[in-house]
C-alpha cells in the first residue's frame, strides 16, 4: 500500500504522526494534504531506518543536496564523505547523480549510509548501461529503461526523477523556440536525443501507466522532471518550458488517482521579476503539488558564486510557493563539488529556505531569529554561536577576532550600541523613558 493508501484507510505511521509533532501541524490537516497530494513524504517500503522529511503546503521548506560520481571522479569514498557533510550542516535529502564507476555499488552505499531521503535520476544508469552495451546512449531499451527504474525503487530510493513532460509537443516547441541554450538537463538531453533517434514518443510519457505501477509497489514519490528547464536567463518563461508544465499539471492528476505521491521540477535560472509568476503558474497548473526548484539562479554571471545566486532566487521562490529547493554549490557549471562545496551548498540554500519561511509564517520560524536577537542583546557570543546556521563557521569567525577578556566584539568594541544603550537605560528602562 502507499502512504496515501494507508491514511485513507486510517492506518496513520507514526512516522507521520512525528512529523505533524516536528513540524507544528495538526495530524488531521497533515493527512489532508498528503491524500490530496499537497504534501509528499518521500519514503520507500524498502527503507526503514531513515527519517521521514513532508514536502509540501505550510510545512517548513526543504532543502536537498545533489551528490554523486563522474567519470573523471568516480570515487566512492568522496562521495560518502559529502553525504556526511550534506546531513550535518542540514540537508532534509540528497540525490545520488553518480554517472561514474559502479553505479549499483555506490547507489546501494548511499542508501545504506543515509539517514534521510535519497532519491535519484534512474535514466542516469540506463544511459551509461547503453552506452556501454551499444556504444551510444539513443539505442537504449524501453524495457531496459523501465527496468532500470524498479532497480532504483527495489534497492530503496526513496524519490526519483523522471522526465515525462518532454513529448514531441514539447520539442517542437523548443525547435520553434530557437533558444540560446537548448536543453541544460542531462535527462532531459538523454530523452530528447532518444526521441529525435528513434522518431518515437517520451516512453516516460506515453507508458506513464508502467511508472505508475512501479511507484505503486514500492511507495516511490515520482518527481516529474523539467527537462525543459532554462540554463539561461535569455530562455526563461518560453513556449518549451511552459508547455512541459502542462503535460505534468495533467500527469500529477493521473499520479494522484493512481493514489501515488508526486512532486513536480521546476527551473532553473530566472530574472528575480520572473520568479513570482512561475511559481504561482505552476501550483496552479500543477493543482496544488509540492514545488522542487533548482535555485534558480537569477544572474548568468557569477560563476563560483552560483551559491549565492541560488540563494538569492531561492529565497524569492519559496516564499512565492516552492516547497524543495534544491542546491546549487559554489562550483556550478565549472565542475564535480568537493566535500567543501557541498557544505557552503547546503548553507546557502538553508539560508534561503530559513528566509523564505520567516516571511511564509512557517510555524515556529521567527522563534529561531528571536532566541538569536535575545543572545545578542546580552553580548553572549557562545549561544550566538550554538544558534548560528554554521555554527563551525561562525566560531572559527568569532574566535580569529576576538579581544581577550572583552564583552564587545572587534567591531565595535567599546562603542557597541548595544552595550552602551543598555547602560544608559538600566533596569528600570520603562520610567526613563
Amino acid at each position: 500500500m502507499t502512504l496515501i493508501e494507508r491514511i485513507k484507510a486510517g492506518d496513520v505511521p507514526k512516522s507521520v504522526e512525528e512529523l505533524a509533532s516536528e513540524e507544528g501541524v495538526a495530524l488531521d490537516r497533515l493527512c489532508r494534504s498528503v491524500i490530496e497530494g499537497r504534501v509528499v513524504v518521500p519514503r520507500n517500503v524498502n527503507r526503514t531506518m531513515v527519517r521521514s522529511i513532508g514536502i509540501g503546503e505550510g510545512l517548513r521548506t526543504k532543502v536537498n543536496a545533489n551528490i554523486g560520481t563522474s567519470e573523471d571522479y568516480p570515487f566512492l569514498k568522496e562521495e560518502l564523505e559529502k553525504l556526511k557533510v550534506a546531513v550535518a550542516t542540514g540537508a532534509d535529502a540528497v540525490m545520488d547523480l553518480s554517472t561514474g564507476g559502479d553505479l549499483r555499488e555506490i547507489r546501494r552505499e548511499i542508501l545504506s549510509h543515509a539517514s534521510l531521503p535519497v532519491g535519484t535520476v534512474p535514466i542516469y544508469q540506463a544511459a551509461v548501461d547503453a552506452l556501454e552495451k551499444y556504444g551510444s546512449i539513443v539505442e537504449m531499451t524501453v524495457d531496459h529503461l523501465f527496468g532500470v527504474i524498479e532497480e532504483h525503487a527495489k534497492d530503496g530510493v526513496d524519490f526519483a526523477t523522471v522526465h515525462c513532460g518532454i513529448t514531441r509537443e514539447a520539442l517542437n516547441a523548443l525547435v520553434r523556440q530557437k533558444r540560446v541554450m537548448d536543453v541544460v538537463s542531462r535527462g532531459g538531453a538523454f530523452v530528447v536525443g532518444w526521441m529525435i533517434h528513434n522518431e518515437k514518443e517520451n516512453p516516460l510519457y506515453k507508458q506513464f501507466d508502467r511508472l505508475l505501477e512501479i511507484a505503486r509497489r514500492y511507495d516511490l514519490t515520482l518527481s516529474l522532471g523539467d527537462g525543459m528547464r532554462p540554463g539561461c536567463l535569455a530562455d526563461a518563461s518560453d513556449g518549451a518550458q511552459i508547455q512541459e508544465l502542462v503535460t505534468l499539471g495533467r500527469l500529477v492528476e493521473r499520479a494522484r488517482e493512481a493514489q501515488v505521491q508526486v512532486m513536480v521540477e521546476g527551473p532553473g535560472h530566472l530574472p528575480l521579476d520572473h520568479i513570482e509568476a512561475n511559481m504561482r503558474m505552476a501550483k496552479s497548473i500543477c493543482k496544488g503539488a509540492p514545488f522542487y526548484v533548482l535555485g534558480p539562479l537569477v544572474t548568468d554571471v557569477a560563476p563560483d558564486y552560483d551559491h549565492i545566486s541560488s540563494a538569492i532566487g531561492g529565497a524569492l521562490a519559496a516564499w512565492a510557493g516552492a516547497d524543495f529547493l534544491c542546491y546549487v554549490t559554489p562550483r556550478e557549471h565549472l565542475g564535480l563539488p568537493t566535500v567543501g562545496d557541498v557544505r557552503e551548498g547546503v548553507i546557502a540554500s538553508r539560508i534561503a529556505a530559513h528566509a523564505a519561511d520567516i516571511a511564509k509564517g512557517v510555524p515556529g520560524a521567527k522563534d529561531w531569529d528571536l532566541e538569536m536577537a535575545r543572545a545578542r542583546k546580552a553580548l553572549d557570543w557562545q549561544k550566538e554561536i550554538e544558534l548560528a546556521i554554521d555554527p563551525e563557521k561562525a566560531r572559527r569567525a568569532y574566535e580569529e577576532r576576538k579581544v581577550p577578556n572583552e564583552e564587545t566584539c572587534t567591531m565595535c568594541g567599546e562603542f557597541c550600541a548595544m552595550k552602551l544603550v543598555g547602560e544608559f537605560l538600566g533596569s528600570d528602562r520603562g520610567e526613563k523613558c
